[in-house]
């Protein structure tokens, strides 16, 4: 496991480097330690949050559980980790001017969610609340069935 410094952490947030962060490998190695989001944002760092879908080191290949221990592991508000495995992650891959944000000119890829309120994407561990997927404009996952 890497540590980052303060240093770090202040050369990082004047980069236009975006740091990736695996919340699912702490979960998953059972680790005390976990990145530092919250002092990583503060600084305004660019943040990503990824799965590393790895039998070493980490078997989580959802998304939206990274995005739950995003919320609670590392403390991350809700729209912070939206934001950390959308915009941020296109940003990490530097595929942002095409790519993990719905705007005009950009590819459209969505899923649509069986929930009430984004929040619960959070809220609701263990449930699964995709409906639909689009992938480039194109309906690919309907009522949870490949298309």
């Amino acid at each position: 496991m890497i540590s980052i410094t303060e240093g770090g952490i202040r050369a990082l947030s004047r980069s236009e480097t975006a740091a990736t962060l695996l919340p699912s490998v702490s979960f998953f190695l059972m680790l005390e330690k976990k990145a530092p989001a919250r002092r990583l944002i503060a600084a305004g760092a660019a943040l990503n949050l990824a799965s590393d879908f790895n039998p070493g080191s980490s078997m989580v290949g959802s998304m939206l559980f990274v995005l739950q221990l995003g919320v609670y592991l590392l403390k991350m508000s809700i729209e912070e980790a939206i934001n950390a495995v959308t915009a941020n992650a296109a940003y990490a891959l530097r595929r942002h001017e095409s790519i993990g944000s719905l705007e005009v000119g950009k590819r459209m890829d969505m899923l649509l969610c069986d929930v009430p309120d984004y929040a619960f994407l959070v809220y609701e561990l263990g449930f699964n609340p995709i409906r639909h997927v689009i992938k480039n404009g194109r309906v690919v996952v309907r009522d949870r069935r490949r298309v």
